[in-house]
């Protein structure tokens, strides 16, 4: 059976609720829709994509993280000193992301991962955070132009001085039995755990620190903790990729953030593949997801 992107599940909702609903009040109406969009998401059999091929990486792979969940909206607690209410680069993260990232009542994505049952967020779910932020509160921090290979391109093609870390991408590996590996791929939307200052392990060869999460370096969101199958406190490998090299996905639908879906909006009739958008069309299939071709 051939499995519909979430936005077309939603898409098709209102006019199948409007033909079945019995309810005659505007509000009445309005929960019958959101009560049957939610039967309809969950009839769906999530589709679990274990990679079997690995491609070549630009960028080096840091392995064997402790990585901790986190989610937009969570409070202050003695594990989390910081609330997420705000992030680094947004003071109003919950409204810009469109509310609580509940990571326990959630609704599973037709092909990996999951959403908060209460709505459908602005922002991509599938995010992370790291320890380091690229801004101070005027400007960059002095060594941001010579650790971030991408910063000098990145300056010059916006003309701002907006963070260049805000919205990376990064390719999420967690090693399965049998030599098996699942990937995901997430949007840089926070800084932490903890830190903000430890460039030396995000862009170079340093380990995380030791913090109160077991030397935590780094948090994912609850649509990638439940695309990967992954505990509140597990072990994983990341390394970032370039939005043009990345594989169709749950990761790609959803989000005004979301390169892949700008992509889509600015050219809905073009297939972009794995940075060859002037190439031949290609058909790229989830079985062998390509973390970069170059």
């Amino acid at each position: 059976m051939k499995i519909a992107t979430v936005f077309t599940i939603l898409a098709g909702l209102t006019s199948l609720a409007m033909a079945q609903s019995p309810y005659s009040s505007s509000a009445d109406f309005a929960k019958f829709a959101a009560n049957l969009r939610e039967q309809s998401l969950l009839k769906l059999e999530p589709q679990v994509i274990i990679p079997t091929q690995q491609g070549k990486t630009r960028y080096p792979w840091k392995t064997n993280i402790v990585t901790t969940v986190f989610w937009v909206g969570e409070l202050a607690a003695q594990n989390n000193p910081v609330h997420n209410l705000s992030s680094s680069w947004d003071l109003n993260w919950k409204s810009s992301f469109g509310g609580y990232d509940d990571p326990n009542n959630r609704v599973g994505l037709p092909n990996g991962g999951s959403i908060p049952k209460a709505f459908v967020p602005k922002e991509n779910p599938f995010y992370f955070a790291l320890p380091y932020n690229d801004r101070e509160r005027v400007g960059f921090k002095p060594e941001a132009s010579k650790v971030i290979p991408w910063f000098n391109k990145e300056v010059a093609q916006r003309g701002t001085d907006e963070s260049v870390c805000r919205n990376r991408w990064i390719a999420i590996r967690k090693n399965l039995p049998g030599g098996k590996q699942r990937i995901c791929y997430a949007q840089w939307s926070d800084c932490g755990p903890f830190r903000t200052d430890h460039w030396e392990y995000v862009f170079g060869n340093d380990r995380p620190r030791w913090n109160l999460n077991s030397g935590a370096g780094l948090d994912v969101s609850p649509a990638v903790r439940d695309y990967l199958g992954i505990s509140t406190t597990d072990v994983v490998d990341w390394c970032f990729v370039e939005w043009t090299d990345i594989p169709p996905g749950p990761w790609g639908e959803i989000g005004t953030n979301n390169h892949l879906v700008q992509a889509r909006l600015r050219n809905p009739n073009r297939m972009y593949v794995q940075n060859q958008p002037t190439r031949e069309k290609k058909t790229v299939t989830v079985e062998e997801p390509v973390v970069d071709v170059k």
